[in-house]
């Protein structure tokens, strides 16, 4: 049994801002169609930590020239929230949230999405095309060493009044380490950075970065370069140098393994799409987002592989138009 009797010309998997780019420019063509997400619209947004500010402008994330206003520079993460949710109901998008896509099956129109909702109810629907946009923060890159399954190691960090008066580790030089190991800091934890090379990446945000290294330059912050994590116990943690394997053991109460994450492509092959062993990116044809299944698109950061710094929401927005002309025209409904 379907949700609808007719199918929708385009069904979108992920409710992000990639996917609601997707579902305004089906609107603006006059295509029909339908977004589903496991979680909340923009969920993985809404995981992101509770103070952060991003690194683009407001202008750069803005859908469909819908104005972004922000307070300051850049645009917080509550603005953004509340943006993209007020870009969806001035659309009038169809969200189904909380209502995770299982499985995708070909029908004679198109697909079928078998779905379930957070109270487990199953239930089914067609779409004539299916666009792919659930992005990968849900899969972080998790620690594979003794001791990763306890419960003090975090991989998503929200804010950091949890841990004051408490011995932090955090793992990774980004700027998810740089925003945790400073927020912990200045609340009160003892926090000491582990990062595999001799510096915090180079794409730490210009108006964090100056922060974190004077902080670590003066020893407020330890960093240990060079170094991983080799073992993880109740109080304290193993870590050694990747040169000369000298290892050494840290007072520790949680890991705060800001490490990244990684797409899944077990799914995007069940559903027949080639993805390259190596670079982990689906088989699409860039001018239509369009992948070697027919009718069957990907859209957002899941397009960039194991290469995450490649798409971000400035240009994974403009896979939406791109897809919804492919669409119209495939339908006979182009200009």
């Amino acid at each position: 049994m379907t949700d609808r009797a007719d199918a929708a010309d385009i069904a979108v998997i992920g409710a992000g801002p990639c996917g609601i780019a997707v579902g305004v420019a089906a609107a603006q063509a006059g295509l029909s169609c339908v977004l589903f997400d496991r979680g909340a619209i923009t969920q993985g947004m809404k995981d992101h930590p509770t103070y952060v500010t991003y690194f683009s402008g407001p202008e750069k994330l803005e859908i469909a020239d819908i104005p972004f206003t922000t307070s300051g520079d850049k645009p917080t993460r509550r603005e953004a929230l509340r943006y993209y949710r007020k870009v969806a109901g001035y659309f009038g998008l169809d969200v189904r949230q909380y209502t995770a896509v299982t499985t995708v099956e070909r029908a004679a129109d198109g697909f079928v999405l078998h779905t379930r909702t957070r109270d487990g109810v199953e239930g089914s629907f067609r779409a004539r095309t299916v666009v792919v946009a659930t992005g990968y923060y849900d899969n972080p890159r998790r620690l594979d060493v003794p001791g990763a399954e306890l419960g003090k190691v975090v991989y998503y960090f929200d804010e950091p009044y949890g841990y004051w008066d408490q011995d932090v580790l955090v793992v990774g030089g980004g700027n998810s380490a740089a925003d945790a190991a400073l927020l912990c800091w200045r609340e009160g934890a003892r926090v000491t950075v582990v990062h595999l090379f001799d510096e915090l990446d180079r794409g730490v945000k210009p108006w964090v970065r100056p922060d974190i290294d004077n902080r670590i330059a003066e020893g407020s912050i330890p960093a240990l370069w060079r170094s991983r994590v080799v073992e993880i116990r109740p109080l304290e943690v193993v870590v050694e140098h990747v040169e000369t394997g000298e290892r050494r053991t840290v007072p520790n109460d949680w890991v705060l393994a800001m490490t990244g994450y990684e797409p899944d492509p077990s799914w995007l092959r069940e559903l027949g799409i080639d993805v390259d062993p190596m670079t982990a990116v689906p088989a699409h044809d860039p001018g239509t987002m369009e992948t070697n299944v027919p009718g069957l698109y990907v859209a957002g950061v899941i397009v960039s592989g194991h290469d995450a710094n490649k798409i971000f929401i400035e240009n994974g927005k403009l896979h939406g138009p791109l897809i919804a002309s492919s669409v119209a025209a495939k339908l006979g409904r182009g200009s």
